[in-house]
């Protein structure tokens, strides 16, 4: 007997299933980039691709790995080069490893030095950039910068107690010893003893990692040249005995704005100096401009234009949400005092005087917008843009060694001006 045929339905659903699965296929996510952001506070692998991608994670122990299911993901064997080039200093990461797992599956295995939390989480085309895959792995034992700033500080002035010996509020005891007061406790005869508390200064080389900051005509990118310039005048702060100078990031990394603030708080600073280049869409603008905070709106349409791509940072750098408190945040950045404002357009002022003597201003007088990364209520706080990188003649000097230390000669004789109007105060500021 002649086996029946399947109906006609069935043949057209079967073909309908056929032609869906391989239009499935078709349009499997393919990677663009791989990129990895390595830095003792944390460490970032970016998978960037043309569509969304669907991962499952999971850390283990014993060893240390993060194991990440990617679907939907056409296996390309550049993944494995790619793969291989995670740095063999990274601080958390151990090495990278990538295979096919099953059909349209992709496993990425990254071991681990140490125990991390692990932030995963996708960010929208945004910019230059499109669908991105971001993984963040902050070490347990994570870095404070209080606790950094008091080893340095220790170190410096050879004041190394036992951990016994270690006081509960660390700098608030180095305070008082300098100050006469508090826990007494001998020092070498060799050692010199100052009378004021150390003048801390954030510097804070803006953008960083997946955020470029603005690129000058010839490539030249914003975050490596303020980065460079950060590190200068690092070198010339710590260089006085009675100041010192700590970086919201001291490499090619992306660090969050509000997260520049807290660190500033988190020291306890006495000035916060964000350094930028700045960048205009007609090559025709050049100048060093500073900025202060506004809490009336900005002083021009241009800075309300720069503060608003400023305060764009964290779109294009990439924030894990989640595990922001919205509330703390929002009250952060919408706090500001008229005493720090005013403290603020003195230190611009000093810093602007300085800037004009070594090459042209933008603007003569300090300006002020609602940039995010100034909205720390106790600390000075200004936005230093030392040139236009959009410019060609002034991306060309500040790619210069020699402009870049002439910058930071200037911004450090614009802080020894405002502080020498402004001792620091012996207080303890809320962390």
């Amino acid at each position: 007997m002649k086996p029946s045929s399947p109906p006609r339905r069935q043949l057209l659903a079967a073909g309908l299933t056929l032609l869906l699965g391989a239009a499935d296929r078709a349009r499997a996510a393919r990677i663009l980039a791989l990129r990895l952001w390595p830095a003792r506070e944390y460490s970032r692998v970016t998978l960037e691709s043309d569509e969304p991608l669907r991962q499952s994670h999971a850390l283990s122990v014993d060893p240390h790995r993060l194991s990440v299911e990617i679907e939907g993901l056409a296996w390309q064997p550049a993944l494995t080069v790619w793969a291989g080039q995670a740095p063999p200093d990274d601080p958390n990461i151990a090495r990278i490893d990538v295979a096919p797992s099953r059909a349209g599956t992709v496993q990425l295995l990254i071991g681990l030095r140490h125990a991390v939390r692990a932030q995963v989480f996708q960010i929208r085309p945004v910019g230059q950039y499109q669908h991105r895959l971001v993984l963040d792995l902050y070490p347990q034992q994570a870095i404070d910068p209080l606790e950094a700033l008091i080893a340095d500080l220790q170190r410096r002035d050879r004041l190394l107690p036992t951990p016994e010996q270690a006081p509960a509020d660390p700098l608030g005891d180095f305070l008082a010893r300098q100050q006469g007061s508090g826990p007494a406790q001998e020092a070498p005869t060799d050692k010199p003893r100052g009378t004021d508390r150390p003048f801390i200064v954030v510097l804070d080389p803006g953008h960083g990692g997946e955020d470029p900051g603005a690129i000058g005509p010839g490539g030249t990118r914003e975050k490596d040249v303020v980065l460079q310039v950060a590190l200068l005048l690092r070198e010339r702060i710590n260089a006085r005995a009675d100041m010192r100078a700590v970086l919201t990031r001291e490499g090619d990394y992306f660090v969050p704005l509000h997260a520049r603030v807290q660190k500033a708080r988190r020291v306890q600073a006495d000035l916060l100096i964000s350094i930028h280049a700045d960048a205009f869409y007609t090559p025709r603008p050049q100048g060093a401009s500073v900025f202060a905070l506004s809490e009336r709106g900005a002083t021009s349409g241009a800075a309300r234009w720069l503060a608003d791509k400023e305060n764009a940072a964290d779109g294009i750098g990439g924030v894990y949400a989640k595990v922001q408190d919205p509330g703390l945040r929002q009250a952060l950045l919408d706090m500001s005092t008229t005493a720090q404002i005013q403290d603020s357009l003195r230190v611009g002022g000093a810093l602007l005087g300085e800037l004009g003597r070594v090459g042209r201003l933008h603007k003569p007088q300090v300006e002020q917008a609602g940039f995010a990364v100034l909205k720390a209520p106790d600390i000075p706080s200004v936005l230093v843009e030392t040139a236009f990188i959009s410019n060609p003649e002034e991306e060309i000097r500040l790619r210069e060694i020699g402009q870049q230390n002439l910058l930071a000669d200037a911004l450090m004789r614009g802080i020894e001006r405002y502080r020498a109007g402004n001792p620091p105060l012996a207080r303890k500021r809320p962390l």
